[in-house]
């Protein structure tokens, strides 16, 4: 999820109409466009005509609302699947049977006056599922019951009460002060099948299982249930710190019913070991200067068979990491208390993550080498604990992947590939614009002046070599490099790769990105898919059309070379208020034939922005 400013001085030069005088989302009226806008490299015509011309993309006051349509909410759940109809082209023959499941929220506002931000939507699970050549395409989507669905929405009014805070929001409509209810779990971030289970992930509690075919949710799940809680693995003995946490476990659970340990949403399958990665944190690494990971690996039965524990010595908050052979890859956002956002995040005035902020008190950026297995150290004094320090300032959003070389004397190299942002730009509680005051988001603080657009998440590529002798506590035989990818250099996020080279060394990259196109929304929301080629420097994209925005590129792969396969991704048409799966062939992109097929989505299922998606081949 794309990250957004902090305090930087400089604001979009595009004046957006002021939120509080507009009127609420849902009583705006439709702009209808007089021609359905195409991807660029269709060249078939377009015989869908309206009567209502096509108003200026780069108007303000239409900037602002296709900015609003985009994070429009969908109550409405399918009753079982519906057929879709494929608008253009056809589903390849040579397409796998599947289906691509999309997390992401679907409500913002209830019925009494709130609104939600985007991160604390509750979680609506799309899922289209692909029958093989020949065949057709189903689309089902329905939310994930969790305590916070079941409490806050009434299946016989179907009326909406938002009662939690959520860590991201403050309610209009609801209780603020003395609020504790600030986990809310919304299962809403990245959604995965494993195991033959299916199952929605959010940062800071329990997945939740869902049935895979009618998406009824399941309930809860404690993956670490039944895991020796004595096995600490490569944990260190206890300190001062350990007594503070002790003490503050019962508080955070007990008042604010946070888990003692959470998951990210973000997973990792080694496709070479077969193996789901997974990684839990402290509940109260929050609020001390160290950071406690645990890390599960899972065979193909949902058992474990790896499990270890790491304490680090800096306040660490983590959202995507990587992995490669022998690494736990963690490229580090250094955090800490912010004394002034706390009075007002226990106050409920202000959103409870504003009691953190970014620290900056470093110009390099820390990333740590954890062993996944002994054997595999460099130097027999190696200290994990001790971060590489890259030189450049840089905060993680979204991890691409990460190999390891060796050359023949036994040095190593690894390469790492991910989107991140700017210290000075990153915000926790501005994120997306969101204002619950107005009840609207401000595009204008997710786009830049330009020339700035290396502030806002972009790719970039970490090199860090070892030398083989090696030099635990300090990495003095360590040299590191991180720079933007020169081939591409506008805004970017999303990043995926063919999922079978996870954690492998790859060619390709692909991701989702800015044109640059519509001079009143230059950064986001993303309109093109890139796929960038590493080793030879080069970049093909393919662009949707005016007034359409796009999600994450999730790819399939259907043969043996890297990129023989499809990438799926979701086009928002806000202007019409649609949506379409989008298949592009993942070795055209760039070309005018890339697109393949775009299948439409029933009107009355048009559905927010997602985030997270998952490929389940049958």
């Amino acid at each position: 999820m794309p990250a957004v400013p902090s305090s930087h001085p400089h604001t979009f030069p595009v004046k957006f109409p002021s939120p509080a005088k507009l009127p609420l989302l849902q009583n705006h009226p439709v702009v209808p466009e007089k021609i359905l806008p195409r991807a660029i490299s269709i060249s078939t015509p377009d015989t869908r005509v309206s009567d209502v011309p096509t108003p200026n993309s780069d108007d303000p006051m239409v900037a602002f609302w296709d900015y609003q349509f985009l994070f429009m909410s969908q109550r409405s759940e399918t009753d079982g699947s519906v057929g879709l109809r494929v608008l253009d082209g056809a589903i390849p023959v040579d397409f796998p049977t599947g289906t691509y499941y999309l997390a992401g929220p679907g409500l913002f506002s209830d019925d009494h006056g709130s609104m939600v931000h985007p991160l604390d939507g509750h979680g609506y699970l799309r899922a289209f599922t692909i029958d093989g050549p020949g065949g057709g395409v189903e689309f089902s989507a329905r939310y994930v019951k969790t305590e916070a669905q079941l409490e806050e929405h009434d299946p016989v009014t179907r009326g909406w009460r938002f009662t939690y805070r959520g860590p991201f929001s403050v309610l209009k409509g609801g209780k603020k002060v003395g609020n504790r209810k600030v986990m809310k779990n919304v299962a809403n971030t990245s959604v995965m099948k494993w195991g033959g289970r299916l199952m929605c992930l959010w940062e800071g509690g329990d997945p939740y299982e869902v049935e895979s075919g009618t998406l009824d949710t399941i309930g809860k799940v404690d993956l670490m249930d039944g895991c020796d809680p004595l096995h600490e693995g490569d944990s260190h003995g206890g300190d001062a710190w350990d007594l503070a946490a002790a003490a503050l476990k019962p508080i955070l659970h007990g008042i604010f019913k946070m888990p003692e340990k959470r998951p990210l949403s973000h997973y990792k399958i080694d496709a070479k070991r077969n193996r789901l990665l997974m990684m839990w944190c402290n509940a109260e690494d929050m609020l001390l200067p160290r950071s406690n990971f645990t890390i599960y690996e899972f065979d193909r039965e949902m058992k474990v068979v790896q499990r270890k524990e790491f304490k680090i010595p800096d306040h660490l908050m983590i959202h995507d990491w990587a992995f490669t052979d022998s690494y736990y890859v963690l490229f580090a956002n250094r955090i800490k208390l912010d004394f002034v956002g706390s009075i007002g995040a226990l106050s409920g005035l202000s959103p409870m993550i504003s009691a953190l902020s970014v620290n900056p008190s470093k110009p390099t950026s820390p990333i740590y080498l954890l062993p996944r297995f002994s054997e595999d150290s460099i130097g027999n004094n190696e200290d994990w604990r001790v971060p590489i320090e890259v030189p450049s300032q840089l905060w993680l959003i979204h991890a691409s992947n990460a190999y390891e070389e060796r050359d023949d004397r036994g040095n190593l190299n690894i390469q790492i590939h991910a989107t991140a942002c700017s210290y000075q730009w990153f915000n926790f509680h501005k994120m997306f614009g969101y204002d619950w005051q107005s009840r609207k988001l401000d595009p204008g603080v997710m786009n830049l002046q330009e020339g700035e657009e290396e502030y806002f998440p972009h790719l970039i590529q970490v090199s860090i070599n070892l030398d083989a002798r090696g030099n635990g506590t300090s990495y003095k035989n360590c040299s590191s490099t991180v720079e933007g990818l020169k081939q591409w250099r506008k805004p970017s996020d999303f990043p995926s790769i063919n999922p079978s080279l996870s954690g492998r060394k790859n060619t390709y990259m692909y991701a989702a990105a800015a044109s640059g196109s519509r001079s009143t929304l230059p950064h986001f929301p993303f309109d093109t898919i890139v796929k960038i080629n590493i080793p030879h420097h080069s970049t093909h994209s393919w662009s949707t059309g005016a007034r359409r925005f796009v999600g994450e590129p999730i790819f399939v792969p259907k043969g043996v070379e890297e990129d023989d396969g499809y990438l799926l991704v979701v086009e928002y048409a806000v202007s019409i208020q649609r949506c379409y799966l989008v298949i592009l062939d993942a070795k055209r992109i760039g070309e005018s034939d890339a697109l393949v097929a775009r299948v439409e989505v029933p009107k009355h299922f048009t559905f927010p922005i997602g985030f997270h998606g998952f490929w389940a081949p049958k």
